[in-house]
């Protein structure tokens, strides 16, 4: 195997992560996957073989292509004066690279509200947010990328957060909150106290399965009380995971990921979970196991 397949291979197990970043920065499947080609096709340029931390420069890479990305979308409308519809809200995209689940995948870990606003955003701010509220990557490593200083980066992402958060029921975005709760809900299911779980719960919370989940006997669940039953003295095994850079719970012996939870979180509180356990599915997510 010469370098450059050692390159590619290694590219391969970036990919998940590349393709999240560059959904949530552009907001379309179709453009996540143009991003994540014109990503590898610089890197193969650059000849970055011998590079360590691979990831840490794909991410710069990749974002790198989605800024040029928004910024060139952001010339277009400019000049033909018509609003970009984002793939979330014109539908699935029929996309040979990206099936339908996946595509499902990547518009349920963001939702159509939330890139509706994302959509509202300058190209910068929209690049510093996702970024630093989604992927936690530091300012000081964002400001090359939208070229600005590590404080003025920090105030583009202030200023995409307060528009965020303006709307009304858009889920939490700050990945240390996110896992504020989640932690909490885990503790809590672990200790079965299941006072502390409906406190957690919104009260009309949802657990969804998929099809796996269910033939192994998970089933839905609607409303607070029935979902804290559902984990009450439960979840032993899980353990901290970021899907798709958001909080979540997984699920893992042996350090092979066999479920997933994935949480939406509002006002502090949970009003979705999302139990997979379909194989092929979760091998197409983004994850990284935390420690308790």
């Amino acid at each position: 195997m010469d370098e450059q397949d050692l390159l590619a291979e290694r590219f391969e197990r970036y990919r998940p992560r590349m393709r999240a970043v560059a959904y949530r920065a552009l907001g379309s499947t179709g453009e996540a996957e143009d991003a994540v080609q014109e990503a590898w096709l610089r890197l193969s340029r650059s000849g970055a073989g011998e590079v360590e931390n691979l990831g840490g420069r794909l991410t710069t890479v990749i974002a790198r292509v989605s800024l040029d990305m928004l910024r060139s979308r952001a010339t277009r409308r400019q000049d033909s004066k018509e609003a970009h519809r984002t793939d979330a809200a014109a539908g699935p995209a029929d996309d040979e690279a990206t099936g339908p689940e996946q595509q499902a995948v990547l518009a349920d870990s963001v939702g159509l509200a939330l890139l509706v606003v994302l959509d509202t955003l300058a190209p910068a701010e929209r690049l510093a947010f996702v970024l630093h509220d989604m992927f936690a990557v530091p300012y000081d490593e964002i400001a090359p990328v939208v070229e600005r200083t590590p404080a003025a980066t920090r105030q583009l992402a202030d200023r995409a957060r307060r528009r965020v958060r303006g709307v009304p029921g858009l889920p939490e975005t700050d990945v240390a909150r996110q896992r504020e709760a989640v932690d909490a809900f885990l503790a809590a299911a672990r200790g079965g106290d299941f006072g502390t779980l409906l406190a957690l719960l919104d009260p009309e919370a949802e657990l969804s399965t998929d099809a796996a989940a269910a033939l192994a006997g998970a089933g839905p669940a609607h409303g607070a009380a029935a979902v804290a039953e559902a984990f009450v003295g439960r979840a032993k095994a899980a353990q901290p995971a970021l899907i798709g850079g958001t909080a979540g719970l997984v699920w893992a012996p042996g350090g092979t990921p066999r479920a997933v939870f994935g949480f939406t979180i509002r006002d502090g509180r949970v009003v979705a979970i999302e139990l997979l356990a379909d194989a092929e599915r979760i091998g197409r997510l983004d994850l990284e196991l935390l420690a308790d």
